[in-house]
């Protein structure tokens, strides 16, 4: 038995010194080991928690939005889809799983209710509706069942209609999403750091029909698009996450405008067009004919989901933009990335970058990692997080109960705010308590002296309105606090309005109601 023991010894050394040396050898790494661990063995490691009082004390959101969990306990959270009656579809690739998330909420402005949509699945990662059918990516497929939006249920049985994709490798996971022409997009990353594919079908996005007839290989050269989506001028752009393993700044990730028939460099070249030091050499024409990227991110941030803001309910200054989940990064030795940013297109064809969600990473702790995202019809818009295993809401113009929202600034938003029932609830209540009926009435032919508030809609939007509120014209006197001109002019904008109207608690000229 000894000889045994010593051959164990052996081994352990062994790896020790390999360990060691590849540490030494390569560029430092910096992993977020702890929520991986966890989803596989949830009882030996834990995961920062997805609650209100970490997302009030750590997150951050623009002025204009509010923030809060939607839901908490899904594991691996990754892609997610609206369902016509404003529903939350949302994959978990870890369990095999699709999970159905009523948008209606809870006390705590959570999801009110959840149930397994589909399970005994294959690593699901994409979804996507289309003429009654929810589709699935799997690792190695993709199938769809009929879905019954009312009832939040599949109906009938599921059927595969894309096999024999391949599995496996460092990207296995697979995006879809149907395209303006009808057409069913499959992403497929590649299978290694960087190598010569031998299947043309990674690093690559392909067309399907709906029934899944394969149509063509659309564009290649993508080493890990994990999420695409089209701009509102139909044209299509993906996030793609450039190689590791070449130090902390070094190749940028990058987001694409992918077009028919383009190659997007990898595995010959890096960023724009850089040859890379492993595969470049003597491909110098191949690299030259590559399309370098629409815009470069950080190196090691990981883009994943992208989604254009097309609501006509979200806040003005952020519609047309796209968000995008920075996963964050592992191959640095500092962490970057961890967030949601927001990308403008100017004027002059150029993109800029803003921070949108933040407080995921403070001083090397990271508390989640945003995966996914998608936008409601209402504006809302959602956010995955597959490190907390949790679904966040963001909320334009309003708090909804949301543990951060109070942080609206009228000015910067040149449209519509959208106004749910508590901030107009607010702005009702703010309307009494201010005395504004003294000299403004909700309804009525004005024959008792006071202005009657009519046809806003026609001169302003919220943002004008609460301007307005807080520079009025003389004797009426301004509105100091932000969150009152907002829940006010959506008060004003937004309510039913018949004529006549009084509400409780408001004190008119020589009586109360």
């Amino acid at each position: 038995m000894k000889w045994l023991k010593r051959i164990a010894i052996g081994l352990v050394a062994v790896v020790v010194v390999l360990g060691a040396a590849i540490w030494l050898w390569l560029p430092p790494v910096n992993i977020p080991f702890e929520g991986m661990l966890a989803n596989v063995a949830p009882r030996l490691f834990s995961v920062p928690t997805a609650d209100a009082a970490t997302i009030k004390s750590r997150l951050s959101v623009p002025a204009g939005f509010g923030i809060g969990l939607f839901a908490r306990d899904i594991p691996e959270a990754r892609m997610l889809r609206i369902t016509a009656r404003g529903d939350v579809l949302v994959a978990s690739p870890g369990k095999d799983r699709v999970y159905w998330l009523s948008h209606e909420l809870n006390s705590d402005g959570e999801s009110a209710d959840r149930r397994v949509l589909l399970e005994g699945l294959d690593g699901p990662n994409g979804l996507d509706f289309w003429n009654g059918y929810l589709y699935v990516a799997e690792q190695d497929k993709v199938g769809r069942v009929q879905f019954d939006d009312n009832a939040g249920k599949i109906v009938g049985k599921y059927e595969v209609v894309i096999d024999g994709l391949p599995r496996g490798g460092n990207h296995w996971k697979k995006t879809i999403r149907f395209g303006p022409d009808g057409l069913l997009y499959l992403a497929i990353g590649s299978s290694c750091n960087v190598c010569l594919e031998e299947d043309d079908r990674r690093a690559a996005m392909l067309r399907y029909t709906p029934d899944g007839k394969f149509v063509d290989v659309y564009a290649t050269g993508l080493r890990n698009s994990a999420g695409f989506d089209w701009r509102a001028d139909g044209t299509l752009y993906a996030t793609d996450n450039g190689r590791d393993l070449l130090g902390d700044d070094f190749p940028p990730c990058e987001l694409n405008q992918i077009r028919e028939g383009g190659f997007y460099g990898w595995p010959f070249a890096n960023g724009d067009r850089v040859p890379d030091p492993d595969l470049g050499a003597g491909r110098e024409a191949v690299i030259e004919a590559s399309i370098p990227p629409a815009f470069s991110f950080r190196a090691h941030n990981a883009p994943l989901g992208i989604v254009f803001l097309q609501s006509d309910r979200q806040v003005a200054a952020f519609r047309g933009d796209a968000l995008v989940a920075l996963h964050g990064s592992w191959n640095r030795s500092r962490k970057d990335g961890y967030k949601v940013v927001a990308l403008r297109w100017n004027a002059d064809g150029s993109i800029s970058a803003e921070d949108f969600l933040t407080g995921f990473l403070k001083n090397e702790s990271v508390i989640g990692r945003p995966a996914e995202l998608t936008e409601a019809p209402d504006g809302t818009i959602y956010v995955s997080d597959d490190y907390a295993n949790a679904v966040y809401r963001i909320v334009p113009g309003g708090t909804q109960n949301l543990e951060i929202g109070d942080r609206v600034a009228p000015s910067q938003d040149a449209g519509t705010l959208h106004a749910d029932a508590r901030l107009i609830a607010r702005g009702a209540t703010a309307f009494g308590q201010r005395g504004c009926q003294e000299c403004h009435a909700l309804g009525g032919d004005g024959k008792d002296g006071r202005l009657v508030l009519a046809g806003l809609t026609a001169r302003y939007d919220a943002g004008s309105l609460a301007s307005y509120l807080a520079q009025p014209r003389q004797p009426m006197p301004p509105v100091d606090d932000a969150d009152a001109r907002v829940a006010l002019a959506a008060f004003l904008l937004d309510r039913p309005d018949p004529p006549g109207m009084t509400l409780p608690g408001m004190t008119l000229p020589g009586k109360t109601l």
